[in-house]
């Protein structure tokens, strides 16, 4: 009987662990997770915990671990074949028929695993021989203790092209060739891969040698040799040391990924075992996807130098796709020119824990890579920034996510060189050249840009103008993300609507009016839009129905008035709020410099109602 992997994980889906365990285990709710005493051994605490999530039980006194089908079989004492008879018949799913070629490949498997437990006995022998002299000095100059030597099963290959082969011989050369340990060029003899280096096992998340890790002993190229992929071992689906870094990452919390495994030996030894690391590649979509099923924000831990940053930013972008709610990456730069070998042996375990204390997160990530990529002084220098940090965004298939990452990096972009703007820049926002709409108001009286703009009462005329020229002209929804989203519309319809508009820009870039009708067609929006649209008030430009085609000098001007719209509504509450708090202190102080704020900023609403007056035909607009 074959069972994919794929079927399995179906069947685990499919049932409730707490409620499979709650049927012979006194279980209690805590918080996200579920409590008892463990039936694995004798204790009057509890420290057995479920996670129906996750998919998986765990003790914290004895360490007993597994999912519904290793519950079955420990603690119910099935065989794995009824275990999981027993689960499919309740998750209502048929066992799939006997597979022969199948069988043979797991028959195939099993007799791989035993070459390669074969060969790791083999390469620890060495290691203690006459030959494993040099490598066994090489780890004492490392600091690697024998303990570590021990727990990380280090081996050595010597320097020969057959003393593996005929020492394995009994397994048949074929089987050691198909097991990656031999190399078998055309029709020439088979010889041993690994020659003259250090041997570091690669275990599968069961603690079983799948693969091996090479690293040369004096001069030679290359320094790291892998095992290539083998039935067993797949480089870009594993990590390294994951068999010990999972149990110990449910301890922490947290999982670290290094570079490579001499890396994450080192900090296993110096009291972090909660790492894993790739295997010379960057780090995989499969790899994020495994490490974030026991963590959802691990941290990366690369070196400080050019190649350690290229592979950060290589894990960031391959992660971008990827993300969803609660799950990211985040980051520690080391020192640059060292690992956390070197960290370590310089300065102690203590100097790589506080650099966890205060790891970077992925937008934070980005944002300094992209700042330091290049010498921004230059408008068109300046504007690749941007137009990279757009890039990245575009890259985010989560669209909620990817309008959090967009505000940030504005709000990023804004403040690396807008922040010493004064009422000057401010006035340059609210207002075009050549326009009346002047008033000089300070940076105080503008609304913050992390704040949402309440909008009601006369200001609730002129967003309905304003919803109303989104749907004719979609293009612009995307231009004024920003301001669009600290809207809050007294009007809940109109907010619904408000809301749609900008969730159907962000996840389809280019939209015409019909196609956004089509989609709205499918919403409860969708007659406030067309009330909207045929609203014979609302005579701005940006609301009348231009001539097909329309000339470009129209929908310039449309594009243009629709964004003064926008940036009045934006602005107004704030100077509302300004002129009140000017006119208490005009009421309280009666001195000569609160009249003139009062006075200044009378004169920046009447600019207000000006401008309005010049967008559209309404008398009574205001």
């Amino acid at each position: 009987m074959t069972l994919s992997p794929q079927w399995l994980d179906e069947l685990r889906s499919r049932v409730t662990l707490s409620t499979l365990i709650g049927r012979t285990v006194k279980i209690q709710k805590a918080g996200r997770e579920y409590k008892a005493c463990c039936p694995f051994h004798n204790e009057k605490t509890p420290s057995f915990t479920i996670n129906d999530e996750k998919g998986f039980y765990h003790c914290f006194g004895c360490g007993a671990h597994g999912d519904a089908i290793r519950w079955m079989t420990d603690q119910r004492g099935l065989s794995f074949m009824d275990a999981v008879k027993d689960l499919a018949a309740e998750a209502q799913m048929e066992v799939p028929a006997p597979d022969p070629r199948a069988a043979r490949r797991q028959e195939q498997r099993a007799t791989l695993h035993d070459v390669m437990a074969a060969a790791q006995d083999w390469f620890v022998h060495q290691l203690g021989g006459i030959e494993g002299v040099q490598a066994r000095q090489y780890l004492e100059n490392r600091g690697i203790t024998a303990q570590t030597v021990r727990e990380f099963g280090f081996g050595f290959a010597p320097d020969s092209r057959s003393k593996l082969k005929e020492a394995l011989g009994s397994h048949g050369v074929d089987r050691l060739v198909e097991a990656g340990l031999l190399i078998k060029v055309d029709d020439r003899d088979p010889y041993d891969r690994f020659r003259g280096r250090l041997m570091i096992p690669i275990r599968d998340p069961r603690g079983r040698v799948i693969a091996f890790g090479g690293r040369i002993l004096g001069d030679g190229e290359p320094k790291y040799l892998n095992s290539p992929d083998t039935p067993l071992f797949d480089k870009g689906r594993t990590l390294y040391n994951l068999d010990k870094a999972s149990p110990a990452s449910r301890q922490t919390g947290r999982i670290l990924v290094v570079e490579g495994y001499m890396d994450a030996i080192a900090l296993a030894q110096a009291g972090f075992p909660d790492v894993v690391a790739p295997l010379g590649t960057a780090l995989t979509e499969h790899q994020i996807e495994r490490i974030w099923k026991m963590v959802e924000a691990p941290i990366l831990c690369f070196d400080g130098d050019n190649a350690g940053q290229k592979a950060a930013m290589r894990a960031a972008n391959r992660a971008l796709p990827l993300l969803r709610p609660s799950h990211s990456l985040n980051f520690i730069s080391l020192p640059a020119g060292q690992d956390p070998d070197d960290l370590i042996r310089a300065e102690g375990p203590r100097a790589f824990a506080a650099l966890l204390e205060k790891p970077q997160i992925l937008s934070e990530k980005i944002w300094s890579h992209e700042l330091a990529a290049e010498p921004l002084d230059s408008p068109e220098s300046k504007a690749g920034l941007k137009k990279r940090l757009s890039d990245h965004v575009r890259d985010i298939s989560d669209q909620d996510i990817a309008q959090h990452y967009r505000q940030e990096f504005q709000e990023r972009y804004e403040k690396a060189f807008f922040a010493n703007r004064g009422s000057a820049a401010q006035d340059r926002r609210y207002r075009r050249p050549g326009s009346p709409f002047t008033a000089k108001y300070s940076a105080s009286t503008a609304t913050d840009d992390t704040k949402s703009v309440s909008v009601s009462g006369h200001d609730l005329r002129i967003a309905k103008a304003i919803l109303g020229g989104l749907i004719r002209h979609p293009s612009q929804i995307s231009r004024h993300f920003e301001e669009l989203t600290l809207f809050k519309l007294a009007d809940s319809q109109l907010q619904d609507l408000l809301s749609e508009l900008v969730r159907q820009a962000m996840r389809k870039e280019t939209l015409d009016m019909q196609g956004l009708l089509t989609i709205l067609e499918q919403t409860d929006c969708y007659n406030v839009a067309k009330g909207l649209l045929r609203a014979d008030a609302l005579n701005f430009t940006f609301n009348r129905k231009l001539p097909d085609p329309a000339p470009s000098e129209l929908i310039e001007r449309a594009h243009r008035d629709l964004s003064e719209a926008i940036q009045v509504i934006t602005a107004r509450p704030g100077l509302e709020a300004a002129l009140a708090e000017a006119t208490r202190r005009v009421q309280d102080n009666l001195d000569e410099e609160s009249y003139a704020e009062q006075q200044r900023l009378r004169q920046a609403k009447q600019a207000f109602h000006d401008r309005l007056m010049e967008l559209t035909q309404i008398d009574d607009v205001v």
